[in-house]
């Protein structure tokens, strides 16, 4: 088992502001929670939650996502990005994990749509945004990340099937820490191409998604929609070719994905 704390943490970190400062918690019901109370109490952006230990972990649509002692990454950080950033935020957070994970353990992630990130098409990561308002401003965001580092699936059956760990893919134990690092510094990278305005970080994002060319079932509460996942467009939306012909921007929110 690695060590992760503090000083393992900040020993090697290049970044000039993403992760830091960082406040560690051995165990902790959720940092998603508690980097949302620092952020209303002024945290500066960059400021990083990350715990051994989750409780109470969530992803999206609340559903639990299981952190064990020394097995995977459960951080939370505080960014405030203009408005306009928003959409590219996403697209930002999980190109930094894809090219992070090949940069420290040598895998090839890839990315479902809207932001699950896979290897060989199980589940590695699970990544979750949420973005608080002052009036008509955006206050911050806070994205949450969770990562299968040294985990072993097959001990949860209701799991073994879709989830994966990077340990499992490259049959030994990785170090959690320069994971965390890697993916810090290209987030950090990333988040200040999309404050020069770059599409770059778009067009990388989009030739990741495994999901297009896919004839896919996309779901929104009661609704299901049937039909090709034809391509996404800047602001991250889902442009789904009916198979009746027509086309139906998906907005990456509150939806689910079958293939």
């Amino acid at each position: 088992m690695d060590d992760l704390s503090v000083n393992s943490i900040v020993d090697g970190l290049s970044t000039k502001f993403l992760g830091k400062p960082v406040f560690y918690y051995a165990s902790i019901a959720s940092t998603q929670p508690e980097a949302q109370h620092m952020a209303r109490l002024g945290a500066t952006e960059g400021t990083m939650v990350i715990a051994d230990v989750q409780t109470a972990g969530r992803g999206r649509f609340d559903r639990e996502w299981i952190t064990q002692p020394g097995s995977g990454l459960a951080f939370s950080l505080v960014l405030r990005p203009y408005a306009w950033e928003l959409p590219q935020i996403n697209m930002a957070v999980s190109l930094a994990i894809v090219k992070g994970v090949e940069a420290s353990a040598g895998l090839e992630p890839t990315i479902k749509w809207p932001n699950d990130i896979l290897i060989r098409g199980k589940k590695v990561c699970g990544i979750l945004i949420d973005s608080e308002t002052e009036g008509a401003s955006l206050a911050h965001v806070i994205v949450g990340i969770g990562i299968n580092v040294n985990f072993d699936p097959s001990i949860h059956p209701e799991i073994a099937n879709i989830a994966t760990s990077l340990s499992k893919e490259l049959g030994r134990e990785v170090s959690r820490v320069k994971v965390l690092q890697a993916i810090l510094k290209e987030m950090e990278r990333l988040y200040g191409e999309i404050r020069l305005g770059s599409e770059a970080v778009y067009q990388d994002w989009k030739a990741r998604l495994e999901t297009l060319g896919k004839h896919i079932r996309v779901r929104s509460g009661e609704r299901v929609e049937v039909g090709w996942a034809e391509d996404v467009d800047p602001d991250g939306c889902l442009l789904l070719r009916r198979d009746d012909g027509t086309l139906l921007v998906v907005p990456a929110g509150e939806v689910t994905l079958r293939a």
